[in-house]
């Protein structure tokens, strides 16, 4: 082990000792950002960056675990992705397919999809969902795959979604309109059932959400880190948490 190594060990645990136990986020959502910006300083092609970016996944939901974290959510796809070149996204959506099934069979997470998968080749739609059932019993970490994701999308869904079971209940245009609340679009959305994201970390320098929870975001923390994806690091978590931790949350007041 070189000086390195201890240097960077001594300051993980000083970090650690700076996170109050009480005070971590329940929920963390991540745009996981810079994949192609990594591989481009690296000289490679974009699906190279892709891939590092996947292989980090696995490495950040060890550390979620460690940190008590019960929901967190991952933002792969985006639907302004899915105009993206069709070579690169063809080669994209493979990574997300293998990255999913991958995560799937550890049997350490329960995976729910979430996005327009209606806007996805059928294969991909398919493997998704087949995750999601494969891992229903799993009791771990509840992880959201945001693939063909768009936060206006989400709560154009949601409302369609409410307006259809109020048609199917027989309810006029007058009872709809004097029914409709922000709880009823709440229960209608993609994470449905979970709790709001307390904490959303954005790597890459970037500081802008770009539509990411749009509706459930109202109250989160938000922490953006100059790290690309690929070279997210634990500390780069942990001062993620600790930041977090030293906020005090006003929901709003």
């Amino acid at each position: 082990m070189g000086l390195s190594d201890l240097v960077y060990g001594a300051y993980e645990r000083r970090l650690r000792r700076q996170i109050p136990a009480d005070r971590l986020p329940r929920h963390v959502g991540v745009i996981l950002d810079g994949n192609r910006r990594w591989a481009t300083s690296q000289g490679s092609a974009s699906d190279v960056g892709h891939r590092a970016g996947a292989a980090k996944i696995v490495e950040f939901l060890g550390w979620c675990d460690e940190a008590g974290v019960e929901v967190v959510t991952l933002w792969l796809l985006s639907t302004d992705n899915l105009s993206r070149p069709a070579d690169e996204l063809a080669k994209l959506q493979a990574i997300i397919e293998q990255t999913v099934t991958d995560l799937a069979q550890t049997r350490r997470w329960r995976i729910h999809p979430m996005g327009a998968l209606d806007l996805l080749p059928d294969h991909t739609a398919r493997l998704l969902k087949d995750a999601e059932e494969s891992t229903a019993d799993v009791d771990g970490i509840w992880v959201n795959v945001a693939v063909g994701y768009g936060g206006r999308r989400e709560v154009v869904d949601a409302v369609r979604a409410f307006l259809v079971e109020s048609a199917q209940r027989g309810e006029s245009l007058d009872e709809v309109a004097a029914s409709i609340d922000v709880d009823n679009i709440g229960e209608h959305l993609y994470t449905r059932g979970q709790p709001d994201p307390d904490l959303v970390i954005r790597t890459s320098g970037e500081q802008r959400l770009s539509g990411f929870l749009l509706w459930q975001s109202a109250h989160s923390e938000f922490y953006f880190c100059e790290a690309y994806w690929p070279d997210f690091r634990q500390v780069d978590f942990l001062r993620a948490l600790r930041a977090y931790a030293a906020r005090h949350r006003r929901y709003g007041v």
